[in-house]
């Protein structure tokens, strides 16, 4: 994805940007976000934003999906997933999920160039 920078957040965990604006990052392990057997803090817990509200019920309602969300992330538009989990989703969708959330993140303008550089490319 074009413009994409990485930052580091305080515990060095990386965090991806556009424009100065997170649209994925790895989470670092907080009580909100547990194994339910072991109470255990998951450790690999990444942040996707997602385009709307209804973007982000349909990757979480299905209690067998590797996406969630916390109360924490109520009301924010993104979605969770444990990175062990990352191999039940094939690897187009979570393509076009990386996409989406650069697309929500990034300025009108660079997201409507890309979309049209990336439509030539396909033509």
């Amino acid at each position: 994805m074009p413009a994409v920078t990485v930052v580091r957040g305080r515990s060095g965990n990386p965090v991806y940007q556009v424009g100065g604006k997170s649209f994925i990052f790895f989470r670092t392990p907080r009580p909100d976000a547990v194994d339910p057997v072991t109470g255990e803090r998951y450790d690999d817990v990444i942040v996707l934003w997602v385009e709307s509200d209804a973007d982000k019920l349909s990757l979480v309602q299905d209690p067998s999906s590797p996406f969630f969300t916390t109360p924490h992330f109520d009301r924010h538009p993104s979605v969770l997933v444990r990175a062990g989990r990352l191999g039940e989703v094939d690897r187009e969708e979570l393509a076009e999920l990386v996409e989406q959330a650069w697309l929500s993140r990034a300025s009108e303008a660079r997201g409507r160039a890309w979309l049209r550089h990336r439509q030539s490319r396909s033509d």
